[in-house]
């Protein structure tokens, strides 16, 4: 890779941190009706044991590492701050500068706090103040350490999701066999979600004072998705206004959009809705997180399962890493900007498999920096064996295992070969 190139690998603070007790997600972990397989409980324990964390990153021969800071831990009840974990992050963003490793830090990685849910949560007018007030908080405190920022995780998600469960209900009213799970790039049970959601509906009212609660990732409308990104826009002036020289961008959750003959239009339409309808809001920034973990295939009658016999992910996606190369192609093709690749990876086993992956997708990407694409930096998703959302743990995108028991930590030969793809182009 180039001199300066950020190579490393990527977490998300409620999937390793542990007891993120004032989250919206910890909350929906412990209801009677929950669709999540498991509760988060301790997690990786990544709260405590960050160091050994990045110590094991930055021997390994990385230089990145991209996190994030939660916001119902830095205010867990509105306008209260807790200086607390604000001095936790302090010593996080201390180690990485020990360590000479590049922090890419996310403000909002889906979980949210409880208040925020109680307020209107992702639909509301307020979020975009609230959400813009917690950046400037943090940027504030810790600014010092600070470089490149990443406001919002996969800001689409919420369509993706709406996607998802409008086509559910098409293929439950005809009658059809349905597995939708391996459609969207993010843990979740969405069968589960769709035959448990009247159950849920008093629980919510319950805990977050609807029974429709719109959380990150709950199908979004078309004003709901202006608003994230109104949200974002107003995150990156504020922290701007304090520190003007800071590297702000979000990043969205981009299949290889693909077609047969005769889904030519489902194609187009779904690459629209996935990204380029997201160009006005972003055209503007410092860089572009790009985030993609395989493909989706359109015919005439929409998606396309995966052909037969092909091998698929734990997470039932087809396994597929030269996705990445053809998304920072097309990616590059509208939007000019500089690309960091905030999250590439797989669920697997089979670590064999893993490390060809991350050989295949590095490949594509040195593919495009050699045609003069500004590809700045790759994040492996994900450092350690973590906390999969409504999957559970059952899902291993890590390059690090974690045994559940002792929270011992095992390093995979894929840790070593991700960091020798730095290592060798010195």
């Amino acid at each position: 890779m180039k001199n300066g190139f950020l190579l490393g690998a990527a977490t998300a603070a409620h999937q390793v941190e542990g007891n993120n007790t004032h989250s919206d997600y910890w909350a929906m972990e412990q209801m009677k009706n929950t669709t999540f397989n498991e509760p988060s409980g301790i997690a990786c324990d990544h709260f405590s044991r960050y160091a050994e964390d990045i110590a094991l990153l930055k021997q390994a021969g990385l230089n990145t590492y991209r996190f994030s800071i939660e916001w119902a831990r830095i205010e867990p009840e509105e306008g209260r701050y807790d200086l607390n974990e604000v001095e936790h992050y302090r010593k996080v963003l201390e180690c990485c500068r020990e360590n000479s490793v590049e922090p890419i830090v996310t403000m909002h990685h889906f979980t949210s706090p409880v208040w925020l849910i109680r307020k209107g949560g992702w639909e509301a007018e307020s979020t975009v103040s609230d959400f813009a007030r917690y950046c400037a908080f943090v940027v504030k405190e810790l600014g010092e350490y600070l470089h490149y920022m990443v406001t919002i995780n996969e800001a689409n998600m919420g369509l993706q999701g709406a996607a998802i469960m409008e086509r559910y209900k098409k293929q439950m009213m005809a009658s059809a066999k349905t597995n939708v799970e391996g459609t969207a790039q993010v843990g979740m049970n969405f069968n589960a979600m769709m035959q448990r959601m009247a159950a849920q509906k008093a629980e919510y009212a319950e805990i977050f004072g609807t029974p429709d609660p719109q959380y990150f990732v709950s199908a979004r409308t078309p004003e709901g998705d202006k608003l994230v990104m109104r949200a974002h826009q107003a995150a990156k002036a504020a922290m701007k206004q304090i520190k003007p020289d800071l590297k702000i961008g979000l990043s969205l959750s981009l299949h290889d959009v693909q077609c047969i003959t005769g889904g030519e239009e489902k194609a187009a339409a779904e690459w629209n809705e996935e990204f380029s309808h997201y160009l006005p809001y972003i055209q503007d920034d410092d860089f572009f997180g790009l985030q993609n973990y395989t493909r989706s295939v359109y015919g005439p009658e929409g998606i396309q399962a995966a052909p037969a016999g092909t091998k698929l992910t734990q997470m039932d996606y087809e396994y597929y890493p030269v996705a990445l190369e053809h998304v920072i192609r097309r990616v590059h093709k509208e939007l000019p900007l500089p690309i960091i690749v905030t999250e590439n990876g797989i669920a697997t086993s089979d670590d064999a498999d893993r490390c060809a992956f991350i050989r295949s997708a590095l490949e594509g990407v040195e593919n495009c920096i050699k045609d003069g694409i500004d590809v700045w930096g790759y994040c492996y998703w994900s450092l350690l064996d973590n906390f999969e959302w409504q999957k559970g743990f059952s899902m291993t995108f890590g390059l690090v295992a974690v045994d559940r028991a002792t929270q011992e930590r095992k390093p995979k030969e894929s840790l070593s070969v991700l960091g020798k793809c730095l290592s060798d182009q010195k």
